[in-house]
């Protein structure tokens, strides 16, 4: 069996599963999310607790057993609790500044970064003089919050010489050392 497959996930108060013919919805106080699942998978849902159940042990079964348990857990906890990831601007001049779902972002390169975000996603910009700038995005949709951390991250990814680029809040880089002079 699948460890984490066959954990069952706790439902807290105000979170409502429907599960209709492999389409998972749930609804939260942050929002509504959806999902499909194979059909032949059960999901049984009794006294505020949810089970995956696979279908027989063959390897497919298997390998989306605890998938369908995580991706289902993961809604759960995004639309009761909902997830954030800040980002760390760390380079001379780099500012960011964000107005609705607009965030501006001037990483060195000629001219500004202009980044339009999805309407799930929430963005704060966070600017405090002898500190890195901030970014905060935070959302009910944890797929979602990843794939626009990772954009914005990719636009100017830190290097390994001096550290300067865009990272996710307390994240290490490997430093490389530099050249050394010849004698």
């Amino acid at each position: 069996m699948s460890r984490i497959g066959k954990a069952p996930i706790n439902i807290p108060q105000g979170v409502d599963i429907n599960v209709d013919n492999g389409l998972v919805t749930v609804k939260g106080k942050l929002g509504t999310l959806t999902q499909q699942v194979d059909p032949s998978f059960t999901i049984n849902i009794n006294d505020g607790v949810l089970e995956v159940e696979r279908p027989t042990e063959s390897k497919p079964h298997k390998a989306k057993h605890g998938l369908y348990r995580s991706l289902i857990n993961n809604m759960v906890i995004g639309v009761s609790e909902g997830y954030k990831v800040s980002l760390e601007l760390v380079g001379v001049g780099y500012r960011a500044s964000s107005q609705g779902q607009v965030l501006d972002l001037s990483l060195g390169y000629s001219h500004n970064i202009v980044v339009a975000l999805p309407k799930e996603v929430k963005v704060e910009a966070e600017m405090q003089k002898g500190k890195s700038p901030l970014v905060h995005l935070s959302s009910h949709d944890k797929q979602l919050l990843g794939m626009a951390a990772a954009k914005i991250r990719s636009l100017r990814k830190p290097e390994p010489y001096k550290g300067k680029g865009v990272r996710y809040l307390g994240e290490q880089i490997r430093r490389k050392a530099g050249k050394t002079a010849a004698k």
